[in-house]
């Protein structure tokens, strides 16, 4: 251990153990508390908080069996359950190691013990407190935002016959493990349908993890899906759990699997099929227990007949797809968002708002929302900062104007390329230089709009 670590406590009656203990451990630790009498543990444990406690397992009372070491690592536990407790004895033989460990031990530490084993247990013992808690405290979280968001589809509302149909298939998945592909246009809200599914499933106690597939590099991939070693590349500088790992046991979502490259889809139809992972710079697997949903705004059955994206992988990801219909397919719908998102900006920026007028209401509901919902969501916003009246009128909402035709845009290539390059730079001539707007009107992702202007030297 190269840097200090942990608050430990160390229990023995024996003086020349602690005294040892003291010894070795002093330099490599943050703090050491001895204790020579087991009796006075559970006031001790209720005042002072340890990452690992070191505790022999013969006490004066039964100096060979060692159930009373047994007894206190029950009294421990039930005081502090995610307590890592680590036995030092010096009868040791393979059944006890075994009783040990089933009865809640981390591991198990024979005197005379190797110096540095004995720091390599310490360590290892400390990193699992730490990952415990940290585990405890993302689900304490994650069981919060649940009892906040007990409604069914909480920022996710329609009253049209598209949209109950989506919410009815949602009703019936969501209690599956099945996988499940999410399509629709950007900004349709295909990311709260996979918090919706995640919400209404057996795993909504446990975490549900976003991933953007489209914002990660090719040399990112592996490490960020499955995580890594420490020293596995130059910049790891310590060890890394990947997203798969992390969202073990609950939901992960993979949003743009569509910009996914061939390579990357194969490593990621292996996790799914085998249901493990492993690190970059590691040997060995990690099983992975994880409810996959999927989203991509693109076609993916027209990208299996280009080569594009692997039918193997589709066939793995769809078990059931959720259509999500664009916002001028719904317009029944308009008039509900906009009152919804209303209420949430007028008290954001504590505004007295009595409603959106008429004439208002009918020209958001003529107009063709290329970005759907979420467009939508931010022209209210707007209106409710910059409106000076008591109610949004017309003139409170600047709208982008009807997208052109593709044939009023000359190409003197058909280099895709070039052709990428060209619209990529209207657009954001067309917006003056806005990333956001320019994103939103390409289809993409800011992130992968960065990506492309890095791409082609803007």
């Amino acid at each position: 251990m190269s840097e200090k670590i942990g608050n430990i406590l160390a229990v023995d009656d024996n003086e020349d153990i602690l005294f040892a203990l003291k010894l070795l451990l002093k330099p490599h630790v943050e703090k050491l508390t001895t204790l020579n009498n087991p009796e006075k543990l559970p006031d001790l444990l209720t005042k002072e908080y340890f990452d690992m406690i070191l505790l022999d397992m013969n006490f004066n009372k039964d100096a060979i069996s060692g159930q009373e070491g047994f007894d206190w690592l029950g009294r421990i536990l039930e005081i502090d359950p995610q307590a890592v407790v680590v036995f030092i004895t010096a009868y040791g033989d393979a059944e006890r190691a075994v009783k040990a460990i089933k009865s809640g031990a981390t591991d198990f530490v024979l005197k005379p013990w190797q110096n540095e084993k004995l720091l390599a247990t310490i360590s290892s013992s400390i990193k699992l407190r730490r990952s415990r808690l940290e585990a405890n405290e993302l689900r304490a979280k994650q069981k919060e935002i649940s009892a906040v968001m007990d409604q069914p589809f909480v920022d996710f509302i329609g009253n049209s016959d598209r949209m109950k149909d989506v919410f009815g298939t949602i009703k019936k998945v969501a209690q599956t493990d099945a996988n499940v592909l999410i399509l629709g246009e950007n900004g349709t809200g295909k990311e709260l349908v996979a918090r919706a599914l995640h919400r209404n499933s057996p795993r909504r106690d446990e975490v549900i993890i976003s991933v953007d597939l489209g914002s990660l590099s090719d040399t990112l991939f592996e490490s960020e899906l499955f995580g890594h070693e420490k020293g596995a590349f130059t910049d790891a500088k310590k060890e890394k759990p990947g997203r798969f790992e992390i969202a073990s046991r609950g939901t992960l979502f993979l949003d743009e699997i569509g910009n996914l490259p061939l390579p990357l889809q194969s490593k990621i139809l292996t996790v799914i099929e085998r249901r493990e992972v492993t690190r970059v710079g590691a040997n060995r697997p990690v099983s992975v227990d994880v409810r996959l949903i999927c989203a991509t705004n693109s076609d993916l059955y027209e990208s299996v007949s280009a080569n594009l994206f692997r039918q193997d992988l589709l066939y793995r990801i769809n078990t059931v797809e959720i259509h999500l219909p664009p916002l001028r397919d719904r317009g029944d719908d308009i008039s509900l968002l906009s009152a919804h998102f209303l209420k949430i900006y007028s008290k954001k920026y504590r505004k007295s708002l009595r409603g959106i007028s008429a004439s208002a209401l009918k020209k958001l509901m003529h107009y063709a929302w290329p970005g759907n919902v979420r467009e939508l969501q931010h022209a209210i916003e707007r209106a409710v900062i910059m409106t000076e009246t008591p109610s949004l009128e017309a003139e409170d909402f600047i709208l982008s104007p009807p997208r052109k035709k593709s044939g009023d845009m000359e190409f003197d290539t058909y280099n895709l390329d070039d052709i990428e390059r060209k619209v990529i730079e209207k657009v954001m001539k067309q917006n003056q230089g806005n990333i956001s707007q320019a994103a939103q009107e390409l289809g993409l992702t800011r992130t992968s709009l960065y990506r492309r202007m890095e791409k082609y030297g803007f």
